[in-house]
């Protein structure tokens, strides 16, 4: 997928889903839920208008901040070899801020639902996504698992991204698997996240010190 699809359908979801907020906005409360707890229960408030406007502004942002990245590394050239992936990437993390938000909308309209059980399907796909883009990522400054270790070795960083992906292809489907836990399933969700990401830390680390001993 090029850049230019990519940005092009992203904002054409964002725009969906503001749509549908708006048309939604004289059937949700003000104020309307906008923060939940550890358990999934509602713990926050915001303005109506806040509520129906920022998170897709907000994944508008960080959508074009994510296509810019790739523009100011030194290291652009490396980015370029998996930029196809990495762009299928950015249209997956705005479907799980969409989502994220159509679940607002829906709470705040008032369905009722755990928050926290709603989104370990979604992370799980998305921690799988994830998996795909480190097997594949080469070494930059941006994108992958960034450690001193990795960013002064392409040995290093290959292994490390390796072993990375397998990490945070068990973890989501460890998360995936925890959605049918209900809440419960939050205690496997927090082990495979970091399971997922200290693993591969250290063994950037081990990996460096074998190369320079």
């Amino acid at each position: 997928m090029t850049t230019k699809t990519s940005l092009t359908l992203a904002f054409l979801l964002i725009a969906l889903a503001l749509a549908a907020g708006l048309l939604l906005s004289s059937q949700l409360p003000d104020p309307m839920p906008s923060h939940w707890n550890a358990a999934g229960e509602i713990d926050g408030y915001t303005s109506k208008a806040l509520g129906i406007w920022l998170l897709p502004l907000m994944t508008a942002g960080l959508t074009l901040l994510l296509a810019l990245i790739p523009l100011l590394d030194p290291l652009r050239a490396n980015i370029d070899k998996f930029r196809p992936l990495y762009n299928l990437f950015i249209i997956g993390f705005v479907i799980y801020m969409l989502y994220v938000y159509a679940l607002t909308l829906a709470s705040a309209l008032g369905w009722q639902f755990n928050m926290s059980v709603m989104l370990l399907p979604v992370m799980g796909l998305l921690f799988i996504g994830i998996s795909f883009l480190l097997k594949n990522a080469k070494r930059n400054f941006f994108i992958g698992i960034r450690t001193p270790w990795t960013l002064s070795s392409d040995s290093v960083w290959e292994k490390t991204h390796a072993l990375g992906a397998k990490t945070f292809l068990a973890g989501g489907l460890a998360i995936l698997l925890s959605a049918f836990l209900g809440e419960n399933g939050l205690w496997l969700m927090l082990i495979a996240l970091m399971i997922a990401a200290f693993v591969p830390i250290v063994y950037s680390y081990i990996l460096w010190r074998q190369e320079n001993s």
